[in-house]
């Protein structure tokens, strides 16, 4: 009887991830944004309308998003790769700082719990809703990517904030590129690049490290069912945002998704407060 029910119980998570997965896909590949902003979120409220709450539910939703994002950053840079995108030089210059900010991460989200990690995504997310909502191409930091201090400055801070919000690359890394005169699409495909960095000693990190009250087929912080269908169905469904980019001017919806973003960083801030 326990099994059966069980059981039962996976089948709403399995239909509601596959829901999560599906729009994660489409807004992806429709305005360029990783699939990790929007299913942190997603994980947290799927699993707590099924009754997985606790103070370590933040964790299991950051770390599983990273999990799937060492998937399709993999598979995105390597794409990236063959149409001779992916600046090498900053990615092999960045990379070790990423690499270090993105343990540092992983060891602060597995000391914190949900109400503090709440708050820190939900602060975080407006940053990234505001670059959405009224960032210009024109705007400019410098000439170049920095080197020497600036470079030891930034880079573990990527990795870092990428880590507490369970994103890649792709939220600080190509606005943080395009600030310094990358070309859009080059800080795209090497953004894909910094979320491999980011996802791989992270999620290693992430299967070593226990939580309480976890949904079920959780291994360490990671939940196996929801990274398996996630992966299934953005592999599905984000080639459609791609073509629906190229058939409409996406920048209005950039700003709908901005606002939306908004709301949901403000509400996550108001679950934090405890309100």
């Amino acid at each position: 009887m326990a099994e059966l029910m069980q059981t039962t119980g996976l089948v709403p998570m399995f239909l509601l991830l596959m829901a999560i997965g599906a729009v994660a896909g489409v807004i992806a590949g429709l305005l360029g944004v990783g699939g990790g902003i929007i299913l942190v979120p997603a994980f947290f409220y799927a699993f707590s309308a099924l009754g997985h709450g606790g103070p370590d539910l933040m964790r299991v939703c950051l770390a599983t998003s990273l999990a799937t994002i060492v998937v399709t950053s993999v598979r995105s840079v390597l794409a990236h790769h063959r149409r001779g995108a992916v600046d090498w030089a900053i990615l092999k210059g960045w990379a070790p700082g990423i690499a270090v900010g993105a343990i540092l991460g992983m060891l602060a989200v597995a000391q914190l719990r949900t109400p503090v990690l709440q708050a820190i995504f939900g602060g975080l997310a407006l940053v990234v809703a505001f670059y959405l909502g009224f960032g210009r191409p024109e705007w400019r930091l410098g000439a170049a990517m920095p080197a020497g201090p600036g470079r030891v400055l930034l880079s573990p801070l990527v990795g870092f904030l990428s880590v507490l919000m369970g994103i890649g690359g792709g939220s600080f890394g190509v606005p943080l590129m395009s600030l310094y005169g990358v070309p859009i699409h080059r800080a795209v495909a090497t953004a894909a690049g910094f979320g491999v960095i980011i996802a791989v000693p992270s999620v290693a990190g992430f299967l070593l490290t226990p939580v309480r009250a976890a949904p079920p087929l959780t291994v360490g912080a990671v939940n196996l069912p929801a990274f398996a269908v996630v992966i299934a169905m953005t592999l599905i469904t984000a080639p459609w945002g791609v073509r629906l980019a190229h058939a409409m001017d996406p920048r209005p919806l950039r700003r709908v998704f901005a606002a939306f973003l908004a709301v949901v960083a403000l509400n996550m801030l108001r679950k934090a407060a405890g309100a």
